[in-house]
């Protein structure tokens, strides 16, 4: 059955439109939405599909989704907007002020190599129960008693599982406040962006349904019992569980590395104020020179997680095409300082990436670049 596709384009950007609809017609897509600012306003704002196939309730333009790492760089966002402000520096130890975080060597690890994934705090070694997850103080607590899973800024490992947890505790204790507040309150408001670290109640009957997490789908991870995808993800278990993906308790988690909730429109609208270096409609988050530095390679190497050569910036993984991050499942947000864009693209589905590239490759053509094949 062919699917409806709402919103608009501007003229020049219809192969959006196109590239979208091919995403439901030949690659799966059953509910999601893409995104695209350029030059600081929105050129294309489509969704189709099914918000809840079970119910046929539609996808619209203020549904929310589950956009697991596509949630990083909001993360980020909050402690680099602090370290603009001047009250956190990127070169001080972590533990100036996260005391307990000098455990177990971890004494000189700096602010820097939280946001660039070089600490080593790839996972937790002590086993947890599922609860776990929803207990931010339990979860720091074992952060900062971990021990570096290699020496520290020798390598760079994606913190898959808790990259939110680790700068968002920097964050807490800088401001007295949760990172899901402070984004919301210092990010999000001021930006207007449809997007949630700790959903509120009220919220969550615009959330989509997330399926497509079934055995299949896990097995496509690598998730292989012992392996490192499983020893970083798989601790607390849960995180490829449908039950857990749709619970109200996860929604209204902060779990800032994988369980932001967001529009493709607020993911869009968040790289295209960054790519016009940090203001966006006479709004500035953070200065120009922080944004060109988070976007530039402050470590590069094999990725000891993914197992590819990748470059990481501060909070954002970048390809010769700009910076942003993918979400496991398929989501995608990404900018580009030179072209002045911003493109998001989320979905329900659980599966790859190639639905937002096959759209994100129509904006490429638009607008004369090249895409990374790493990207």
């Amino acid at each position: 059955m062919d699917t409806d596709i709402a919103g608009r384009c501007e003229p020049g950007f219809e192969s959006i439109r196109a590239a979208f609809h091919r995403c439901f017609a030949e690659l799966g897509e059953t509910g999601g939405a893409v995104c695209v600012y350029h030059d600081g306003r929105p050129v294309a704002d489509l969704w189709g599909g099914m918000a809840d196939p079970a119910t046929q309730r539609p996808w619209t333009s203020e549904t929310l989704v589950h956009v697991y790492s596509v949630t990083k760089p909001f993360a980020a966002l909050c402690l680099l907007q602090l370290v603009d402000g001047g009250r956190v520096d990127l070169d001080a130890p972590v533990a100036e002020y996260w005391p307990e975080f000098a455990q177990a060597g971890k004494s000189g690890i700096p602010v820097r190599w939280l946001l660039t994934h070089q600490s080593g705090l790839l996972g937790i070694r002590q086993p947890l129960p599922r609860e776990a997850i929803f207990d931010w103080d339990r979860i720091v607590a074992c952060l900062a008693a971990e021990e570096p899973w290699w020496p520290p800024g020798r390598r760079h490992g994606e913190h898959a599982l808790f990259f939110g947890h680790l700068v968002g505790e920097v964050v807490r204790r800088v401001t007295g406040q949760s990172l899901g507040r402070y984004l919301r309150d210092e990010i999000a408001g001021p930006w207007g962006l449809d997007f949630h670290v700790g959903l509120e109640q009220t919220a969550e009957p615009r959330c989509a349904r997330v399926v497509g997490m079934d055995d299949d789908w896990r097995a496509g991870l690598g998730m292989a019992p012992g392996s490192l995808s499983e020893q970083a993800l798989g601790n607390p278990p849960g995180l490829l569980d449908a039950d857990l993906a749709n619970s109200g308790a996860w929604r209204r988690a902060e779990v800032p590395a994988v369980n932001g909730h967001g529009t493709a429109h607020a993911v869009a609208r968040f790289y295209g104020g960054l790519s016009l270096g940090g203001a966006l409609d006479g709004v500035r988050i953070v200065s120009d020179g922080l944004v060109r530095e988070a976007a530039s390679a402050q470590s590069s190497g094999v990725d000891v997680l993914l197992g590819r050569p990748l470059d990481w910036g501060l909070g954002f993984q970048l390809e010769s095409d700009g910076f942003g991050l993918g979400g496991l499942g398929g989501a995608l947000g990404w900018g580009n300082l030179e072209h002045r864009f911003g493109f998001g693209y989320v979905t329900h589905r659980m599966a790859g990436h190639d639905r937002a590239m096959t759209v994100y490759q129509a904006l490429a053509d638009i607008l004369g670049f090249e895409v990374d094949d790493g990207a």
